[in-house]
Parts: C-alpha cells; sequence; structure tokens
C-alpha cells in the first residue's frame, strides 16, 4: 500500500508533523517511525499494570488528507485480540473518529487502546499471554517458534454487529480432522492453509479451536477463514467466512468456494505477516493457498485436470459430500 502526498493538502500534513512531533515527545521510544515518506508510524502500547503487562501495537498510515477528510488506515496487532473483543476495539476507535472528524485524533486512540488493555488485565486476571511485537524476523511456519508480527492495515469501517452463526450451536459429533496444504512465502510473509470437512456450524468451532490449540497456528498475524454446508432439507447453502482482521480476505476467500462450487467443507489461511506490505498480492496468495489445499484433498480439479475433463475453461467440479 502506498501513501503518496497530495499538495493540495498542505494544511493536512502540518497537522500531521505537528501531531507526531507531540507523540514523539509524549510516547518517547514506545513511538517507531516505519517510513517518514509514505507516513507510516507505529506505537507499542502497554497496560502499566506491574506483573500483569499486557501490550499491543498500533501501526498507522496517515493519507494525505488527514486529518480534514480522512481516518488513518490503521491495523492494532495483539495476539490475544481476536473476535468479539478486536470488533470492540475497533468500535470504539471508529467512535472517536465519528466525534472528532477534522481534528487529530492519534493521541485518543492510542489512551483508548490503553485503557481496553487496563479493563482486560483486570477483568480477566491477566491469564492471556501479552502479544509482542517482531518488525525485522520472521520463522518459516513448520519451525514451530512463535512468532508475532505486525498485520497489514484496516480503514476505520467495522460492522457493529458481530455474530457468528456457530455460538448458539452444540458441538456436533467428533472433532473433523484437519488437513494442512503447502506453504507460500512472499518478501518475509508466510501462508499455509488448513482444510477440514464439515457438515453442521458447531463442526466450524470444533474445527477453529482445533486449530488455535497450536501455538504457531494461534500466533498467525490472521486465521481467514470461509466455509460452505450443503442442507439437505432445504436444498441451499449454509456459509459464512472471517476476516480476522485482513480486510476482505474472508469475502474474497468464501467466493472462490462458491467459484468452485465446493461444499460441506472449511478452509482456514493463516497468514504470518514479515514487516513488507504486499498490497494486493497477499490475496492472491490467500487464495492460492485454499485452492491448492482443495485441489490436494480432492474438492476440485487443478487447472490441468480441469482441462482434460471438460475442455480449457470449464468450470470445475465439487468433491460430493459422503
Amino acid at each position: 500500500m502506498e501513501n503518496t502526498f497530495n499538495p493540495d493538502h498542505a494544511e493536512d500534513l502540518q497537522s500531521q508533523i505537528e501531531e507526531v512531533e507531540a507523540l514523539s515527545s509524549i510516547y518517547g521510544d514506545e513511538w517507531c517511525v516505519i517510513d517518514e515518506a509514505s507516513r507510516i508510524f507505529c506505537i507499542q502500547i502497554s497496560n502499566d499494570i506491574g506483573d500483569t503487562k499486557l501490550t499491543a501495537c498500533l501501526q498507522v498510515i496517515l493519507p494525505s488528507d488527514y486529518p480534514s477528510s480522512s481516518p488513518p488506515i490503521y491495523q492494532i496487532n495483539a495476539s490475544w485480540l481476536r473476535g468479539l473483543q478486536r470488533v470492540t476495539l475497533a468500535n470504539s476507535l471508529e467512535e472517536i473518529y465519528v466525534e472528532n472528524v477534522g481534528e487529530s485524533l492519534l493521541y485518543l486512540w492510542v489512551e483508548t487502546i490503553r485503557e481496553f488493555l487496563r479493563e482486560k488485565s483486570q477483568s480477566a486476571g491477566a491469564e492471556e499471554e501479552p502479544g509482542g511485537v517482531n518488525l525485522t524476523t520472521e520463522e518459516d511456519v513448520d519451525n514451530g517458534e512463535e512468532n508475532y508480527d505486525l498485520p497489514d492495515f484496516r480503514t476505520v469501517k467495522m460492522n457493529t454487529e458481530y455474530v457468528h452463526p456457530f455460538m448458539n450451536h452444540e458441538s456436533d459429533g467428533e472433532v473433523p480432522p484437519v488437513k494442512h496444504g503447502s506453504i507460500i512465502t512472499d518478501r518475509r510473509s508466510t501462508f499455509q492453509p488448513h482444510l477440514a470437512p464439515v457438515t453442521a456450524p458447531g463442526q466450524v468451532k470444533m474445527v477453529l479451536d482445533k486449530l488455535y490449540g497450536n501455538k504457531k497456528i494461534a500466533s498467525a498475524t490472521h486465521n481467514i477463514y470461509a466455509y460452505r454446508i450443503f442442507c439437505e432439507d432445504r436444498q441451499s447453502f449454509l456459509q459464512d467466512c472471517e476476516d480476522d482482521g485482513e480486510t476482505a480476505a474472508g469475502g474474497r476467500l468464501l467466493h472462490l468456494l462458491q467459484i468452485l462450487d465446493v461444499r460441506n467443507v472449511m478452509v482456514v489461511v493463516s497468514r504470518w505477516y514479515g514487516g513488507i506490505l504486499l498490497g494486493p498480492d497477499r490475496f492472491k496468495h490467500i487464495n492460492n493457498c485454499a485452492r491448492g489445499v482443495l485441489v490436494q484433498e480432492g474438492y476440485t480439479f487443478s487447472a490441468e485436470e480441469a482441462t482434460t475433463q471438460g475442455g480449457k475453461g470449464k468450470k470445475t467440479r465439487s468433491k460430493k459430500a459422503k
């Protein structure tokens, strides 16, 4: 993602310079300049509560028309921040922006996140492990090391409701077997797909719980997933997806499953961010990973097989549920 300064926004640039200087003065070493020309910055935030220290990293890109017209593009990185907690915090930041349109707001964001960390420590007994940040290194996905990296960015636009369709369902049967696909690495970002057959919503949660039981997968910057379950009685699909912070990735992944017409399957793609922005290439890698594991497990044809089966460009067919 590039951030080219527009000369028509000279006042915004001056406001940004003054804001960055103030934040650097207030937070000292916690404030870090990633790329001054592209207006990319980050700050380490902690709850400052003794031995129960939780941390998060707020990384922002300042658009050329911030603060007059646009909010910062941002991402919060913390290994423990997932699901409803991530949405709750994101909604708080969005509210701050809406209430302060046209004003500098990074200080308010930082202190809101810090207060969120304090409340989490107090309410949960600080049982979660702190989320560290590694700006310079990334270990291979299979080396068994935990890896906490900075994820890509998202804009201030979040759904106010966040309800997984399986939240009110009981678990259905045994935990489905999970298969792992081939790894793709690009500019220190690593992607790996996982696949499981699912025939009921409760199994989706079971698969996620099983994957998050693996420390390496749990420490991924994003675990994007999508699933499709065919309901025989209604002759329709139950389907859903989750970005896990990688904006729009879940929807793209679900669209791939729809195009391939696969059913009764769930695909999760883990991404470990390596410190270099990939832009649209990250979506290509996510979908290539997903397609690869679907081919590997027999849910769809490879490009060569599709050509052999029905001619070049013929739509692939799904593996029928057993």
